[in-house]
């Protein structure tokens, strides 16, 4: 089973390149996609926890901003 990513693969290829690199593979743009998908589940959890704890269910920016420093 191939792995699609949710991230579209043209936006990681422009963030490859605003970090610097002049071409991008597909396969770079696959993996930066799937690595950033990871960290990005893992931060929404995270915040998700805030928000539960803050006594809410709609997760806000400060609860993934939060989120984001813990890592």
């Amino acid at each position: 089973m191939s792995y699609e990513p949710d991230l579209s693969l043209e936006a990681m290829r422009r963030l490859c390149r605003k970090a610097g690199a002049g071409r991008v593979g597909r396969s770079a743009a696959m993996e930066l996609a799937k690595v950033l998908e990871e960290v990005g589940v893992e931060v929404a959890k995270e915040a998700i926890e805030f928000t539960l704890y803050a006594g809410r269910r709609t997760v806000r920016a400060k609860d993934l901003m939060m989120a984001y420093k813990k890592f």
